[in-house]
């Protein structure tokens, strides 16, 4: 496995497997690797002839100074799972060869009409750092495809509609949810919960299943909504949102819409758990 963190060593090397005709994906990380991203990095590798990792801890799209300075750093464990994955490239950059100018004085990348909901209501201005980061990345690696985790649903269609709305020509795939063996959603913050929280942590993803049964029942959306705030309130979460929206856009689920996703946020602790469950319905339930 090659390693930079060096933008012109970055567009070498891959200007050398393009001569070659190689198709390239990418998979953004901010590092901390688990068995999601190892997932998201086999998706990556059926699709594309070299794979490039990129390991970078976006200060522009933490709106919690804290949560920036607690996130997990692990360079030198990432680097020996992407050495066992048989990873191409792993880039590695600083937040001043990204930011030259700082991420308060950057250019910034706004998608307007996603952002300003569910995820975006709770953590303004994080989507724009996703997109503003995203961009810049497809930019310097010029991928074919690249690989993103289905948990973080609303960033993906915030991603398509960027790569759709500025001509980007990246093809987006999604990676499905990678699950404990109990259902809770891998994710690098699960490392910060204590041994008593861990065990309830799987209680949102319970509420997902309950909510996709209700909804194949036929029950009411608000009352499904209400139902899961209930069930993670009961168990001790603070809850975010517990919402049933539409699959392509988020749009407020209707009862005759047969492709919808359940999304939830819930703090357990100082943790804070997402996770979501795209359900299809029969039009004539």
């Amino acid at each position: 496995m090659r390693e930079t963190a060096r933008l012109v060593e970055l567009r070498s090397l891959v200007q050398g497997w393009r001569q070659r005709h190689e198709r390239v994906a990418l998979v953004p990380t901010m590092g901390h690797l688990h068995e999601g991203h190892r997932a998201l990095i086999r998706e990556a590798r059926q699709r594309a002839d070299r794979v490039v990792v990129s390991i970078f801890v976006n200060p522009m799209q933490f709106d919690d100074p804290k949560d920036l300075e607690h996130y997990p750093r692990t360079l030198a464990t990432d680097r020996d799972i992407l050495v066992r994955d048989n990873v191409d490239l792993l880039f590695s950059p600083t937040v001043e060869s990204i930011y030259p100018q700082g991420p308060g004085l950057s250019t910034r990348v706004h998608v307007t009409g996603l952002d300003g909901i569910l995820e975006g209501k709770y953590r303004p201005g994080h989507f724009e750092g996703v997109a503003t980061i995203v961009c810049k990345l497809f930019n310097l690696v010029q991928p074919d495809d690249a690989v993103f985790g289905e948990k973080d649903y609303q960033q993906l269609l915030i991603l398509r509609r960027m790569v759709a709305d500025l001509d980007i020509p990246v093809r987006i795939h999604a990676a499905p949810i990678v699950r404990e063996a109990d259902g809770l959603a891998m994710s690098s913050r699960n490392g910060r919960l204590p041994e008593n929280d861990r065990r309830r942590a799987v209680a949102p993803y319970k509420a997902l299943l309950r909510a996709e049964d209700l909804l194949k029942q036929g029950k009411s959306i608000n009352a499904i909504e209400r139902a899961g705030t209930d069930a993670l309130e009961h168990a001790g979460l603070k809850v975010d949102y517990f919402a049933i929206r539409r699959a392509d856009d988020l749009g407020n689920a209707q009862v005759n819409d047969t492709a919808v996703v359940i999304l939830v946020a819930a703090w357990l602790g100082n943790v804070r758990l997402i996770d979501c469950l795209p359900v299809y319905l029969n039009a004539n339930r």
